[in-house]
């Protein structure tokens, strides 16, 4: 019987090794895992889903937009139906942050929308302002608040003055107390540094998503054309490189991290499938 009990407690050893000692399929960030994402399904009218975030890091409910119409829509991850309301008329509407009772979007030619988020439950918002030339010409897709530091991030995608694309250059505005922007520093992405890591000489870096793990002090910062996940330093300084894999990330066009952590990156739809938001719990002995 000792030697039943004996070969037993081996092979479950030998086991539990074995699964321990498994490989991920694909590198990940620290404490996380992007072999393992939890799925969620958005409804037909976010197909094209273009970004997301939370209020306060509250996953309870996910705020989003789409590239097309000029909706903000807000729900629970994994419902069947979500609500919006509508803020502007149809366009290419590519990111938002949530900074207090502060709603921001972000056009891809460089304007911004913002709007109280306590008017959300109007079918139509009236209380909407534009903001102009607050961004010089070119693409954008990317942009976070610090809601602590109450400052809006924002990362140009092609601009007109990075034609050699050799870097990525990001804007910084002080959120005031009226809720008013005021222009702050600059801060630039060094494509060569990416360039190292991948070792593709010829890369264009088009970013599309950021947002900031306030766990690992580090910018995580997302593109789909490029299908990789850049993760900087608070300097701005690339640290790592990480592919993303076509088959888990259709069109990775979103990024946040909630209260605990956990990462989210919304992907965008096509003719074969939904769009979707991948959740990726954090895990801190990792």
């Amino acid at each position: 019987m000792r030697r039943y009990v004996l070969l037993y407690s081996a092979i479950f050893t030998l086991l539990t090794f074995s699964c321990a000692q498994t490989p991920q399929k694909h590198p990940s960030p620290k404490g996380y895992n992007l072999d393992q994402p939890i799925k969620f399904k958005m409804p037909d009218d976010l197909l094209e889903i273009s970004g997301i975030t939370f209020s306060r890091g509250n996953a309870d409910m996910f705020y989003a937009i789409q590239d097309e119409e000029g909706k903000l829509f807000y729900g629970k991850l994994g419902a069947d139906k979500v609500s919006h309301t509508k803020f502007g008329k149809h366009g290419d509407y590519e990111d938002l942050a949530i900074c207090g009772n502060l709603v921001i979007v972000l056009k891809s030619n460089g304007k911004l929308y913002t709007f109280p988020l306590s008017e959300i439950k109007e079918q139509e918002l009236t209380n909407v302002k534009e903001l102009t030339k607050i961004l010089p010409s070119g693409e954008y897709e990317s942009m976070y608040v610090n809601e602590a530091a109450r400052k809006l991030y924002v990362l140009c995608k092609n601009c007109d003055d990075e034609r050699t694309s050799k870097s990525s250059t990001g804007y910084v505005f002080d959120i005031l107390p009226d809720n008013t922007l005021k222009a702050g520093v600059t801060f630039q992405i060094e494509v060569k540094q990416i360039k190292k890591i991948t070792g593709d000489d010829k890369m264009k870096f088009r970013p599309s998503a950021m947002a900031w793990n306030a766990q690992s002090k580090q910018w995580f910062i997302v593109s789909a054309v490029n299908q990789i996940l850049v993760v900087a330093d608070s300097n701005w300084n690339v640290t790592n490189v990480y592919p993303l894999d076509h088959k888990v990330f259709l069109q990775p066009e979103g990024i946040a991290f909630d209260s605990q952590n956990n990462m989210y990156i919304s992907n965008e739809g096509d003719e074969f499938s939904r769009g979707n938001v991948l959740k990726f719990n954090y895990t801190s002995g990792k």
